[in-house]
């Protein structure tokens, strides 16, 4: 990978992709989806296993389930178990499926997904379904001749899901390690900004550390809006100024060719600061890469999924930077540094096919060993992207690291109780990172799953 191309897939994952991460979660405060207040923190857990589109949402989601609707649903929810390839039971018999679409003929179905593997109760299905805590009835009863609702179907998946994950004592384990003293326990988790179904649902054991948690400390809130109104402050040039006045004639020239290719109006893009126009462009090539577009990938990323369960757990966010200071970092680039990173990632757009299978190679790679929690194998494709010099790394890491780490060095000393850290996995994993200064300091970090 060349210096270039480190750059620019650096600036793709590195950052906390403030504007793919916010944009989406701003529009989806536009659209007002008809959920129950109660399947909010659930759904929000099961919308990252990729089961069922979002759009379900919006569109008769508390009346009767489609059968189109019903089919999709089981098909991605046996194909979601059937991935762990566990061992098949023997004695299995199907129950009776009447194809009625009432709670309980779906409950058969589930069951079904479920009790081929030596995993179940043994019981009928409805015993089952209820000792695994997919099925819950309410004040009338289990309902289980009512035509189901889309959102009690996708619960039911979701909770099977979950369920036979935790049997199965599977689930994305991550980069995680834990630092404490006598008073207080810190964990500290290595995010990827982006992310995919098949990293959900994570290991129970990393979901219990954070619910029992007092509260969760990320690089910055993402999901705040003050942010997001400083970023564009910040990102826009001020009357009078254009991107033309900070670069060169010749990469001018080819934001024309990619503002041409991409049948955006140069006009606009003029109004931008190089480092915005990276950081939108940079994304570009994952597009649909994963099955999923940018904006998915990044409500799929691990921050993101923390920050909102936090939000929903009403759990306090602590921010170790600030979206402020990571704008700030980017507007203080020079000149010369934000040329280059536009530059490389302009030029991946114009000439896109070996660069762009690379990256995408890269990113199927951390996402892999994430999900399995192999820490060496991430810590090696990791630093043979981050290995240059550029001023832009060496912005991303160094000083950051030793920051942070002092902040959590004050947690410990001064807040007793359980913590929770998801920042980027770099910044543990880099030369002189978070966990070397914690260890400078006197503190022993030590992995997560021991």
């Amino acid at each position: 990978m060349n210096k270039l191309t480190k750059t620019a897939f650096a600036t793709t994952i590195g950052a906390s992709l403030l504007l793919t991460s916010v944009v989406p979660l701003v529009k989806a405060e536009q659209l007002m989806p008809s959920i129950s207040d109660w399947a909010i923190e659930t759904l929000n857990e099961g919308e990252k296993y990729g089961i069922f589109p979002l759009e379900w949402y919006y569109e008769d989601f508390q009346t009767a389930i489609s059968q189109e609707r019903l089919n999709t649903l089981l098909q991605l929810t046996e194909e979601k178990i059937a991935s762990l390839e566990l061992e098949k039971n023997a004695q299995f018999k199907p129950a009776v499926v009447k194809g009625n679409n009432t709670r309980g003929d779906i409950v058969n179905r589930l069951y079904n997904i479920a009790a081929q593997y030596n995993i179940g109760s043994g019981k009928d299905p409805v015993t089952d379904l209820q000792q695994r805590n997919v099925l819950r009835g309410s004040g009338t009863g289990l309902m289980l001749e009512e035509k189901a609702t889309t959102q009690q179907a996708v619960i039911f998946a979701i909770r099977l899901i979950q369920n036979v994950y935790e049997q199965a004592n599977a689930g994305a384990k991550g980069v995680a390690w834990v630092v404490a003293d006598e008073d207080t326990t810190v964990y500290l988790l290595g995010s990827i900004h982006l992310g995919v179904p098949d990293m959900y649902p994570m290991h129970k054991k990393l979901t219990n550390a954070f619910n029992e948690s007092q509260g969760l400390f990320v690089e910055a809130n993402i999901v705040d809006p003050e942010g997001m109104e400083y970023y564009m402050e910040k990102a826009i040039y001020e009357e009078g100024k254009s991107i033309k006045d900070d670069i060169s004639e010749e990469a001018y020239a080819k934001l024309q060719e990619v503002a041409e290719l991409l049948e955006m109006p140069i006009e606009e893009l003029e109004t931008m600061k190089p480092w915005l126009i990276t950081n939108n462009f940079s994304t570009l090539a994952m597009d649909g890469a994963f099955g999923l577009s940018v904006e998915e990938m990044a409500m799929h990323g691990i921050d993101m999924q923390f920050l909102l369960k936090a939000y929903l757990q009403q759990k306090p966010i602590y921010e170790l930077e600030g979206v402020n200071a990571q704008v700030d970092m980017f507007d203080g680039l020079s000149k010369e540094a934000q040329e280059e990173s536009l530059v490389g990632v302009l030029d991946s757009i114009l000439e896109p096919v070996e660069q762009t299978d690379e990256d995408i190679a890269l990113l199927s790679e951390w996402f892999m060993n994430w999900k399995v929690g192999d820490v060496d194998k991430f810590a090696k494709s990791l630093t043979e992207v981050e290995g240059d010099e550029s001023e832009y790394n060496k912005m991303l890491f160094g000083k950051r690291d030793e920051n942070m780490a002092n902040s959590i060095v004050e947690v410990l000393k001064n807040e007793p109780g359980k913590f929770f850290v998801v920042v980027g996995a770099g910044h543990f994993l880099v030369d002189k990172n978070i966990r070397y200064h914690l260890e400078q300091a006197g503190y022993s970090v030590t992995p997560f799953y021991e």
